[in-house]
């Protein structure tokens, strides 16, 4: 694939993931009281603020200020450059790698944006569920997160079924001799 399709891809993606989560935060802050939760669709969906000083779950909230900002805001930042240029310059990358990586970046991007502007917390509340089974607290930048990272694996284990097997007798390269 080509570099303009590949930076076509990273700039809509990042463009359209980075401004859905930063609005829907937005609304959150502006609609939703502290400690308030609103309940929809008989519960499944439920909206609670909350503002999360660690990743996933806030796994690493506990930790020093210090640490949180490098591995929440320096560590992701340095990742989410990699991964960019890797997606720029992989010229073996197909449409639906792209996509997913570009997924990844802008949630990323997007709770980055978060931890830059509200010193160090993400804004989140999203949570569904049925009846006492239920998700932690998230929003749409870990939605697409998850989401990028689900179409990369399903895709790669998609493309490894459609490779064909290396273990046939025919397809030994010519310079290999038949074994007997």
């Amino acid at each position: 694939m080509r570099l303009q399709i590949r930076l076509l891809i990273l700039l809509i993606t990042l463009i359209l993931t980075v401004g859905c989560d930063q609005l829907t935060k937005e609304m959150a802050r502006d609609q939703l009281a502290p400690g308030e939760t609103v309940v929809l669709m008989d519960g499944a969906i439920r909206l609670h603020y909350s503002e999360n000083q660690g990743a996933f779950l806030s796994a690493g909230a506990g930790l020093g200020e210090t640490a949180r900002f490098a591995i929440f805001t320096v560590g992701v930042a340095v990742i989410l450059i990699a991964l960019s240029f890797y997606l720029l310059t992989a010229r073996h990358l197909s449409v639906w790698p792209a996509v997913s990586m570009a997924l990844v970046v802008g949630g990323g991007l997007g709770n980055l944006v978060d931890r830059v502007m509200r010193e160090g917390a993400v804004v989140d509340f999203l949570n569904v569920g049925i009846g006492p089974v239920r998700t932690g607290i998230f929003n749409m930048a870990d939605v697409f997160i998850v989401a990028g990272v689900s179409f990369l694996l399903l895709w790669s284990l998609l493309a490894r079924d459609e490779q064909p097997a290396n273990d046939t007798p025919d397809q030994l390269p010519e310079n290999q001799p038949d074994e007997p």
